[in-house]
Order: C-alpha cells, then sequence, then structure tokens
C-alpha cells in the first residue's frame, strides 16, 4: 500500500543498502543517490495532491460494500449566497440530499444558509475556516485552528459539532494528518471530480461524472459557480432515469457526522 509511512520506510531501507553497498562492496555513482530522492519527492508530492492515495491518513473516498444503486453527492467552497440557495432548491425539486462542506469565513457572512442547509435535512461538513491557497503549508497547530474555528461557527449556527472534515483542494499532508488525529474529524475525500471549477463546458462536466458513476460513489461538487445549477439539474435527472439514490454521507459511511 502506497503510504507516506510505507514509502519513508522504503527509502530509508534503500539508503541503507547503498550505503552498504558503497562501503563494503563497490563505490556507487552519486546519481543512485539523486534518483532514490527523485522517486521519494514523486510519491510524496502525487500522494500529497491525490487525496484517494490516503497517502498521509484514512481517507474516506466512497463505499465499494455498497452494492445498491446509492451514490453521495457533496458540495464545497459555500455557503453562496446566490448558488447555495438555488442548489437547495434543485435539491428538494428532485428529491434529494447532500453533504455541504463550508468555509468558515462564508459561514459567518450567511449563516442562515447554513440553518437552512441543516432545516432541509443535508449534512454540513468542515472544510476549514480560510480556504487559503497556502493551506497544504499550514503547520499542524494552525490546521487545527481552522478546524476548531469553522467547527464553533457550525455549531453556533446548528448547535451540532461536526465530524467530517474535507481538506481544501483535497491537499493532505503530515501536518494535516497530525491536526484531524487530534481534532478526532474524519477526512472525507471522493471518488469522483467533476473538475466543475476548471471545465467551462457543461456538458463535458456532466458527461465525466456520469459516465463514472457506480454505487458508493462519492461526487464532488461545488456550489459557488453557476454551472452548477444546469450541471446538477441534469445529474439529478440521470440519477433518477438510472434508478440511483442520494444518500447522506453518513448513511453511506454507517458514522454519524453530528458528535
Amino acid at each position: 500500500m502506497l503510504t507516506f509511512k510505507n514509502i519513508n520506510t522504503l527509502t530509508v531501507l534503500l539508503l541503507i543498502g547503498v550505503l552498504i553497498c558503497d562501503f563494503f562492496i563497490l563505490l556507487l555513482p552519486a546519481l543512485f543517490y539523486v534518483m532514490l530522492a527523485v522517486v521519494w519527492l514523486f510519491f510524496t508530492v502525487v500522494g500529497s495532491f491525490n487525496i484517494r492515495w490516503s497517502y498521509h491518513l484514512k481517507v474516506y473516498n466512497k463505499r465499494n460494500v455498497i452494492t445498491e444503486k446509492k451514490v453521495v453527492i457533496t458540495f464545497d467552497d459555500g455557503p453562496s449566497n446566490k448558488y447555495t440557495l438555488e442548489v437547495l432548491s434543485l435539491l428538494k425539486k428532485y428529491n434529494a440530499t447532500a453533504t455541504f462542506f463550508c468555509i468558515g469565513k462564508n459561514i459567518e457572512q450567511y449563516p442562515e444558509i447554513v440553518k437552512r442547509i441543516d432545516a432541509e435535512g443535508h449534512i454540513i461538513g468542515n472544510h476549514s475556516y480560510s480556504h487559503s491557497d497556502f493551506f497544504g503549508f499550514y503547520g499542524a497547530r494552525k490546521v487545527i485552528g481552522e478546524i476548531k474555528k469553522t467547527d464553533e461557527l457550525i455549531k453556533n449556527n446548528i448547535d451540532k459539532k461536526v465530524k467530517f472534515f474535507r481538506p481544501p483542494f483535497g491537499v493532505t499532508n503530515p501536518s494535516i494528518a497530525k491536526a484531524v488525529k487530534k481534532t478526532e474529524h474524519l477526512t472525507i475525500g471522493w471518488n469522483i471530480r467533476s473538475l466543475d471549477t476548471v471545465i467551462k463546458d457543461d456538458k463535458a462536466i456532466l458527461n465525466r461524472i456520469t459516465k463514472r458513476i457506480a454505487p458508493g460513489a462519492i461526487i464532488l461538487l461545488h456550489d459557488s459557480h453557476e454551472r452548477i445549477l444546469p450541471v446538477l439539474e441534469q445529474l439529478l435527472i440521470f440519477l433518477q432515469n438510472n434508478n440511483y439514490q442520494t444518500i447522506s454521507l453518513e448513511t453511506l459511511l454507517n458514522h454519524k457526522e453530528y458528535a
């Protein structure tokens, strides 16, 4: 299994082997050390940016044991004063449920939307306070501060303590792993990334999602841009036409979201 711990252990063992060879058998060129460093760096960088690897910590990306046609829809980066409200209306129209990973600073701006998300039966998760572009470079103490601050904002609005956390951009590292262990959150990823904030064509986004749909999937969307509305409606229609049911994240994982 490719994890940070396993790659570090293997790298150290290989380094010891190379050093033994250098001292007792044959002097190896410096290129061997460079190659070893490059391979370690490659796996660590890719693993840090690919949340599906669970490279630094355990991440829930899907549920393989699910055989029924059930999937989870998740939204990141809200709440948005414009788009989240319309997303909620669409979910209600198609009798669908979802999980919203909210940013703390947005919760401060739109507390009433957070209350509406909860009142309409959807789950709220923690998506950090700032969602800073530099979040992946924060130390564990600062990550803990962001998680706790957002937890507090959510609790102040819906009187519930959340357990699900999704790191900004899906980036993980040892600091985030240490922080999540300290705060006792479950880290949530995805196995269907819509790329809806990157791809500009609605049909291309929808096609990317639907061709990957399978029981137990966790779909990543964003309620922070206008393309989400036509994409979401067509996705909900697709799911209905193919007899798929949207369920809550806690139902999929069989783990309570709120403490």
